[in-house]
């Protein structure tokens, strides 16, 4: 079942310093899987973070959104670490002339880039920049679509993903308001512009096996209330 691995991004739990803080928010959300930002995993020593998880049965459904330059040594590190907590896709965004190094160490370490769209003003947030992208690559670079992201850059965030089925690595459930000025607000999944049920029946429907992240960025100082607000409409949807 789809909703069984929905997994909550890690930086709407900005304000939670410890791993034990984000342990424990992201179990009264009522979750077992995190999508895990840089802020709450020290690489170096990521071994002991993935240790706390496991033992409080909480699984790594992916990591980022990592930048990816042309630094070698630190691309490495990131993909080590999706080898070493076992997920499949890494939610990424590329810098100019990164894509040869990451094509690289995708074929090496046998993982995928999940480019994450990041809206009209972000480098790869056009649906148009994504297809070149995509032309010139192969298929271990996909994406994941943020469906708030997309609706800012002005798309149906259930048309690019059928658009864009076989690229399909990561999906990021978030949804947005906008003000008379265009500048967008985070809201509850399915209260705002994103049409919930329809994008989850796609997702159903095709047999969608990407990782399922909620992401909901208000309220940094107390996310739970409305992440579980957010976690019910998903698994009502």
């Amino acid at each position: 079942m789809l909703t069984t691995r929905l997994g909550i991004q890690s930086w709407c739990f900005r304000s939670c310093k410890e791993t034990g803080q984000v342990i424990e928010s992201l179990k009264r959300c009522g979750v077992d899987r995190i999508e895990l930002c840089g802020i709450h995993i020290d690489l170096a020593h990521a071994r002991e973070t993935l240790k706390q998880y496991a033992d409080n049965g909480i699984r790594i459904s992916s990591f980022g959104v990592n930048g990816f330059s042309t630094d070698e040594a630190a691309a490495r590190k990131v993909f080590e670490f999706a080898v070493m907590a076992d997920f499949p896709a890494i939610s990424a965004d590329l810098a100019p002339g990164a894509l040869d190094l990451v094509e690289k160490l995708c074929a090496e370490y046998g993982r995928k880039i999940a480019i994450h769209n990041h809206g009209r003003r972000h480098r790869l947030g056009p649906v148009l920049t994504l297809e070149e992208l995509f032309s010139r690559s192969s298929e271990n670079i996909g994406l994941c679509l943020d469906t708030a992201w997309m609706l800012d850059s002005g798309e149906d965030p259930l048309a690019i993903a059928r658009k864009f089925r076989s690229r399909l690595y990561g999906t990021h459930i978030k949804d947005f308001v906008f003000d008379r000025a265009g500048r967008p607000e985070d809201v509850v999944v399915g209260t705002g512009n994103l049409d919930l049920s329809a994008y989850l029946a796609y997702l159903r429907d095709t047999d969608y096996q990407g990782y399922l992240t909620l992401e909901y960025e208000g309220d940094a100082d107390n996310p739970v209330p409305a992440l579980k607000e957010c976690v019910e409409a998903i698994r009502n949807a």
